[in-house]
Formats: structure tokens, sequence, C-alpha cells
């Protein structure tokens, strides 16, 4: 059952790609189709953007909105406000007054393990209906209990420098990690929770978040297997056990077959001289065939047969790669079977919007016929570019070809437009962050208000905390930004939520004062560890949501302290991504930490950060903090526009890609594992020849063995093409495309966040979604819903095709 608690942040493969070099990365970024105001022409467009640049300050917060971008952008400025953090009493990572040391670890996870084991001996003696009311909560708490240690173990684990820490929070995780297979054995808790459910499901005694989490936790139960004889049970957890081992070494371990190639310096003409000079001794280039360099000689080696010799060793993994892979696909497809299930993909997709894999399919294969004429389009642009640099009149275009004519193409068509260096200084880390603030305030009536840190508070000096402030219910969430690049820092962008929103009880509070410890100085603040909670109330307080946002944006230096850190466009879409997951977070303040924020189905969760890469190309949106870092000039719009129709010349070809890939998880997660003869090259191969456009991998290759993800988003890789449909819908429904200032009147943000955001994952994806966008079509979800999905996205996708074509 509680296998499912162990955390994962929110790294989306967009965000991935986002992170790879300029010229790698800029045909992929996913944006909004530009458009312009009603009645006006493009030549004035650029001027009517930067006439509706505005103060958007409230009065009373513009002391806030003036430190918010000082302190990303001023590093002076930043110096002087972070002193506070400097010296005297360590209060904690987090404020967590158990973590001012590394030992303070073991007490936290020791401390927390004595409250679970009190819970669960509660929950097993349950016998009279007032105790079996209390089941739901009581398992919730335990459930919140173990994410306390983990989700923060984890993170800290892999993020903090000091490696004592490390140490210690991987102790304390390990020692919450076999609490749970303890639990996952332990019988009396499903029962007890089915007694619960018989007594009180469909009375009215439970409201819709407690319902919502009983229903949660019975079908965890069911997927733990705890319902089947001891011996499979003991199978199920040894399986589990093995699948959490093999599935981490088949992604950290992945490796080539062919780590270099070794060619004459002579024959790397077209790319890089200062990278083929770092590569090169004796005259021979020593090329490694992952990574950033074998990327740029794909995109730029004029000679045709190199860049083959590239291609073939860089989409081939290690055989022990492979094997690793076929042999983490087997066993889920053994924990599946012994689960009474007909494949892991049909166990994993129950409790998502999906619900079936052959749903999944079947919305995957109509995107991909609506996509192939996109694609066929973009075939024929990249033979006519080849038929000019070779001179024949008939050219193939071969798999190795697909980067290097991409590359010319495009860097034929931004030397036409301006600079991107010049459109990054619009977009000051700080003027970033202000603006982010000012359309929450719009929309959702939440804002950032920057707060020093206490000694000992945060992993690094470079985190900024922000706290988040609502208009009618105050202190709402506490958010750590740790936005900066540094040596031995992750490049991944990602979303932690390091302690999720729940009602701490009177009664929970009481237990506190009745154990008081020196740690704390009130029962409120023992009952949450000393980190952030709301005023009391009649029930009890709020535990707030504790949020890490990661991003690894470059800065200028110490030699150039009076320059801000710059973003790229690109740069600016991730960080609006990464906050759509935060927003959810803050937002989704429910009662129960099960149903908190992100914590719903995956195929839902990528919803709110993809809807927000619309509003970082909005015009309005932009109006309200896009100006020059110098000269505080308004951006002029047309630089964006002409950024996004680069951007989307390739789109297809991208597109096609992840529906690839979400068909060939779906796969690999079927029942073909079982097979004796099941080949995981095969069945990669067989899939781009039946459904793909592009010119397939050559045998030989295996690029399966570099697809990390099939670990992590194992059948449900197909979740952010789901939510590009969903995220254009709400986009055109509820914010109307942006037009007459739809991307920052309350009423759409209202209306988003009192339908979908305030319940986290507490209500019925597709009931949300009917609601929101007030389509009975939706409500109750199934083949059908999801049928209508995929025709939306044929519909969103050919509109904004046509739509950039006739405004650019």
């Amino acid at each position: 059952m509680f296998k499912r608690l162990i955390p994962r942040p929110w790294v989306c493969t967009r965000c991935l790609q986002r992170q790879l070099p300029r010229q790698i990365r800029g045909n992929h970024a996913q944006a909004a189709a530009p458009r312009v105001l009603e009645g006006q022409d493009n030549a004035s467009f650029a001027v009517t953007i930067a006439q509706r640049h505005v103060n958007t300050i409230a009065p009373g917060a513009q002391h806030d909105d003036r430190t918010l971008r000082q302190i990303f952008d001023s590093p002076a400025f930043w110096k002087e406000y972070s002193q506070s953090s400097k010296s005297g009493r360590n209060t904690g990572l987090f404020q967590n007054r158990y973590l001012t040391e590394p030992k303070g670890f073991e007490q936290f996870a020791n401390t927390t393990l004595e409250k679970a084991k009190r819970i669960v001996k509660k929950v097993l003696t349950a016998s009279a209906p007032e105790q079996y009311k209390q089941v739901v909560r009581d398992l919730d708490r335990l459930s919140d209990l173990l994410c306390r240690v983990i989700d923060l173990s984890d993170f800290v684990r892999a993020t903090h420098p000091d490696p004592r820490i490390q140490q210690a929070a991987t102790q304390a995780y390990a020692m919450m990690f076999e609490y749970m297979n303890v639990l996952n054995t332990t019988t009396g808790l499903a029962k007890q929770l089915d007694v619960a459910i018989r007594l009180f499901e469909g009375t009215g005694a439970w409201e819709e978040q407690e319902q919502m989490v009983a229903e949660i936790l019975k079908k965890d139960f069911a997927k733990s297997a705890i319902d089947l004889p001891r011996g499979d049970r003991e199978r199920f957890v040894s399986l589990s056990q093995e699948i959490s081992e093999v599935g981490p070494e088949f992604v950290d371990y992945m490796a080539p077959e062919k780590e270099y190639l070794t060619f004459p310096s002579s024959r790397m003409k077209g790319m890089d001289p200062l990278l083929v000079r770092r590569l090169t001794q004796w005259g021979q280039v020593s090329l490694p065939t992952t990574g950033g360099p074998a990327s740029a000689a794909l995109r730029s080696v004029e000679d045709e047969s190199v860049r083959q010799e590239i291609f073939m060793a860089s989409r081939t993994s290690s055989k022990t790669t492979v094997s690793r892979l076929e042999e983490l696909l087997r066993k889920r497809a053994q924990l599946a079977t012994l689960s009474r299930f007909g494949s892991y993909a049909a166990m994993t997709l129950e409790d998502k919007m999906a619900k079936t894999p052959e749903s999944v399919n079947g919305f995957l294969q109509e995107l991909s016929k609506d996509n192939s004429s996109f694609v066929q389009s973009e075939v024929l642009h990249l033979l006519k570019a080849k038929a000019i640099h070779i001179s024949t009149a008939d050219p193939t275009l071969k798999p190795w070809d697909k980067e290097y004519y991409m590359s010319r193409i495009l860097a034929s068509a931004q030397s036409r437009t301006r600079n991107s260096d010049f459109l990054s200084s619009y977009f000051s880390l700080g003027r970033v962050m202000q603006g982010l603030s000012r359309l929450f305030s719009r929309l959702y009536g939440i804002r950032f208000i920057p707060h020093e840190t206490l000694p000992g508070e945060t992993w690094n000096p470079d985190v900024r905390r922000l706290d988040v402030v609502s208009e009618t219910d105050g202190h709402v969430a506490v958010l750590y930004c740790d936005l900066f690049s540094r040596p031995g820092k992750s490049p991944n962008p990602a979303h932690f939520t390091l302690r999720c929103s729940r009602l701490i009880s009177n009664s929970e509070i009481e237990e506190a004062a009745a154990s008081p410890s020196q740690l704390f100085t009130s029962p409120s603040e023992a009952a949450n560890d000393g980190m952030a909670i709301s005023p009391a109330t009649a029930e009890g307080v709020m535990q707030l949501p504790t949020i890490a946002l990661i991003c690894d944006f470059a800065t200028n230096g110490s030699q150039h302290l009076h320059k801000p850190s710059l973003l790229s466009f690109s740069e600016v879409a991730t960080l609006f991504h990464e906050m759509g997951h935060a927003i959810h977070s803050i937002l989704g303040r429910t009662n129960f930490q099960n149903v908190s924020g992100t914590r719903c189905a995956t195929d839902f969760a990528e919803l709110p950060s993809v809807l927000m890469e619309h509003f970082a190309a909005d015009p309005d949106v932009l109006s309200l903090f896009a100006t020059h870092y110098e000269t505080d000039q308004p951006l002029p719009y047309r630089m964006v526009a002409e950024k996004l129709a680069l951007d989307k010349k390739f789109e297809g070809s991208d597109t096609e890609n992840q529906i690839l890939l979400s068909m060939l998880d779906q796969a690999y997660h079927s029942s073909l594992p079982l097979d004796s003869n099941f080949d995981t090259t095969k069945v990669y191969h067989d899939l781009q020849h039946k459904h793909g456009i592009l010119p397939p991998d050559p045998p030989g290759t295996s690029w399966q063995g570099f697809f990390g993800h099939l670990f992590g988003y194992g059948g449900t890789y197909y979740s952010y093409l789901f939510d590009r449909v969903l995220a254009k819908r709400v986009w055109q429904e509820v914010f109307r495309s942006g037009m007459k200032g739809g991307a920052v009147t309350r009423e759409n943000g209202e209306l988003f966040k009192g339908e979908v955001l305030r319940f986290g994952g507490s209500r019925d994806p597709w009931t949300c979604l009917s609601n929101v966008l007030r389509d009975e079509r939706l409500e109750g979800g199934g083949e059908k819903a999801m049928g209508l999905v995929g025709s939306w996205g044929i519909e969103g996708r050919r509109e904004g095709r046509e739509g950039t074509q006739s405004k650019l």
C-alpha cells in the first residue's frame, strides 16, 4: 500500500529537453501560438504591446514586489538581505527543529516512527463505530508521517552539499522505507479499512475528500496484493524490492556499447573548431558517443559517413543496459500477474484518467494520424535542404541527416531574426519572478513575499525563501527557490513537495502537548516539527505546503555584480512550467495529504504546468514584467512571435518522437515481457516502422536502453501528450486563448482554481474537467471521453498551425 508514498519530483520530458544546449533545444520549445489583437496587423503589434505595459502593482504590495525583483537580480542587495541567515541559533533545515545537525535525522525518523506505530496500533484495535469513523483520517496521518521523513530526506540526500547530512538523510530514508515494507504485509490495516468503508461509505458521515482518500487507500491495498495468500504476498514484496533495485540500476548505469569513436580531425569539418581542438590529440579526435559533443557533431559535421557512425554508436546501448531493462520489464509483468492484472500498464492505469491501456493506445493512434501530415511536410523540407546541399535531384533522408539539416534550416531562419541574446535582455530572473507573482495575484489572489531565512534553514546560501500569501486566507505556503547554477548541482529543473497540505487536528496538538519537548515553543509547532503552519482555527491548524523549486540558470559571475541573470525564452517557459506544479501544490489545500496538490492522477498532474507555458507566451502576461534590464523599456512582442514561429518549424517531428516513446512505454508494460522471445529492440523498431514517418533507427541500434523514463513513468509516459491537449483546451475555453485580457482576468482564474486546482487529487479529474470546461460529455471519463480529448488534440494542433501561418 505505502509504496505509492515514495516521492518522485516532477521532472517532465519538456523540462529535460530545455536543458540541452540552446542550439539543440531551440526547435523544441512548447508554447502557445503567437497572436495579434483583433483589427491589428503585425507592423503595429509590437508597439501596442509596449503601450499596454503599465504599473501593475497594488499599492500595499509595492515594497514586497520591488524586493522580490531585487533579491533575484541584485547580488549586492541579496548579500545584504541574507545577513540574518548567517548568525544566531540554528533553526534546522526548513525550520524543522530536528534537523540542526546530521544526527538530528535519526532522531526525526525515530520520533516519527514511534508516532506511526501508535497509529497502526490504534487502527488495528478499532472496534466501535466512532473508532472506525476515524480510520481514514488515521491512515492518512500515517501516510503523512512516512512522507514527512521520506520526502524531505530524499530531497536532502540528493541536494545538500554536506556529505554527512547526505548520509544521515539516506539512513533516515532507509529506516522509513524498511517500515513501509512491514506495513505492506500488515493485512489487518486493509481489513479494518474495509470494515470502515462498509460502515460509512455513502452515509454522508465522510466528507468528499475523506471518501476519495478511502477509495485511494483501498485501491492501493489491492495493488499491494494485501488480500493474496501469504506465499504470494511474500513474493509480491520480494518482486517489489527487486524492481526497486534493478530500476535505479538501469537508470544510473545505462551506457553505450562504444564509449568513444576516433576520427582524423580533418573529417570533422563543420563542427565548432574550438570543440574539435579540445577533443583532439595527435591529429585524432576522440569523441564520446553520448552527450553534448556527439549531439553537436550530428548537427554540424559535413561528412555524412562520420555522422552515420556517430548516429549508430549514440543510438546503441550496451548489452548489459538492455539486459537490465528487460529484467525490469519482466519483473513488472510478473508483479502485475501476481496482482491479478492483465499487465503492468493495466495495473498502473486503473486509477488514472485513461483507466485502460486500450484507451491510451487509441488516444496515441489518433494523435499519430493527425500528426503524420505535419511530419511529412517537415520531411519534404529536410529533403529539399539536402538536395540543395549535395546537388542532387532525388535525395534520400537518412536517420543521421535529420539533426544536421534541421540545424541548417534553423540557422538560416535565425539569421534573419534578431539575436536571441537580445530577447533575454527583457527576462532578468527577478523580473520573471515579479511577473509570476503579479500574474497569480490577478488570477488567484495570491502573491509572493520575500522572507529572510534563518540560520540553517536552507541547504545553500543562494536559496531564496518566499512566503505565499492569499488575499483571503493569509499565509498559505512556503516556497524555497534554488534557481542558480553552481558546480555539482543537477541541471534538471524540478518541483519537490517537501511537506503537503493537511489539517493537523486539535487531538494531534493535544498529543504533542502531552509529550513536551524543548525543541519547540508550542504544541502546535511540535505537531508539525517546527515547520510552517496556519493560525489556529476551531478544528486545528493547517500544515502548510512547503515546496522547493530547482532550476539551473546561469549567473554572470562576481565580476558583473551589476548584471542580473538573464533567461532565454525557453528558460522563462521552464520556470513558468515548474511554477505551474507549485501553484497546484499551493492552491490544492486539502485536509488530507493523500490528495494534496500534485498528489492526483499522473495523467492529470501535468495540466497546470503545461497550461502555464501558454501564459508564458501571452502578450498581456509578458506586459506585466518583461522590460529591458538596463533601459526598463517594454518588450516588443514581435520578437517573441518570431521566436515562437522558429520553434514550431519541426514541432511535428518532436511530437512523432513523443508519440512513439509513449507507444513504446505501453508495449513494454503489456504482457509481452512474459514471452520467452521478448526482444525490446524488435518492439521499438517495429513501432517506428508502423507508426513513424521519419527514417527509423537502422538494424543494430538499441536506443531503448537510454530511455530512463521507463522506470519512473512505467505505463504513464503518455501523460505529457495527454495533458498538452487538455491544457490547450483549458487555455481556449477558460482563458479565451488570452484574447481581450483573458489570461489576466480574475473571473477566469477563479474558475480554474475553484474547479481544478483547489481539489488537488480529492475529486475525480474528469469531474473537474467537465465542470471547468462546462462539458457534460466528460463526466465519468471512459473510452468515449478519451476519444473526445483525442479529437481536441487534432483540432487544437490544426488551429495552432494555421493560426501561426496566417498571423506571422
